[in-house]
């Protein structure tokens, strides 16, 4: 069976690509804003999770005998929620704010096939963000922007985001934008991985 990702993630390819799934690469084009807006009121991994379903589905619609991975990740902090940063300004907003706080990132996965929903995960990591310096923000931006305009959290995991951090709790893989393992779980239960 075919399996698609729908994104062009760089970090979820490549962590398909280290465990090696094979998998075509189909970007979903849906409207988050108008998921979200028909659950209103959902906790953050529920609004994780209806978007990745949202993006599978909408690329599974196209490819109707494939099975069609879809992500997601959102970050929430003080109670606040974000989305990735639109300018580098606003990205140092988001810095600003983050830091010396706690900043929560949910990472969800799906599985479509025939047009139903075959199996959904969400996972959790809390990232202890130390207290940064105007002159770090300023520097970390320098060398980091517009590379982190895609990236909800302002940061790369995988590169010098990590320095924005004293501690995290949670895999690197729900991090990084997709819980892996239990993905890896749910392929094989579909038969796309041998058990």
């Amino acid at each position: 069976m075919t399996l698609i990702l729908a994104s062009k993630s760089a970090s979820r390819r490549a962590m398909l690509d280290a465990a090696g799934v094979a998998y075509e690469s189909v970007p979903a084009d849906i409207d988050e804003r108008a998921v979200e807006a028909g659950i209103a009121g959902a906790s953050p991994p529920e609004v994780a999770e209806a978007l990745a379903v949202a993006k599978a589905a909408a690329v599974a619609a196209l490819h109707p005998k494939a099975l069609v991975l879809g992500s997601d990740s959102l970050v929430v902090c003080k109670g606040r929620r974000f989305d990735k940063p639109r300018s580098r300004d606003e990205a140092g907003e988001h810095l600003r704010f983050f830091s010396g706080a706690v900043m929560e990132l949910h990472s969800a996965a799906a599985l479509v096939k025939n047009g139903g929903c075959e199996w959904s995960h969400a996972s959790v990591a809390r990232l202890h963000v130390r207290d940064l310096s105007g002159e770090f923000i300023s520097h970390y931006l320098n060398f980091e922007w517009p590379a982190i305009g895609h990236t909800v959290g302002a940061f790369r995991i995988e590169g010098p985001g990590v320095q924005l951090f004293s501690d995290i709790e949670g895999d690197q893989f729900t991090v990084l934008g997709m819980p892996l393992l239990p993905l890896l779980e749910a392929l094989r239960e579909q038969g796309v991985l041998i058990a």
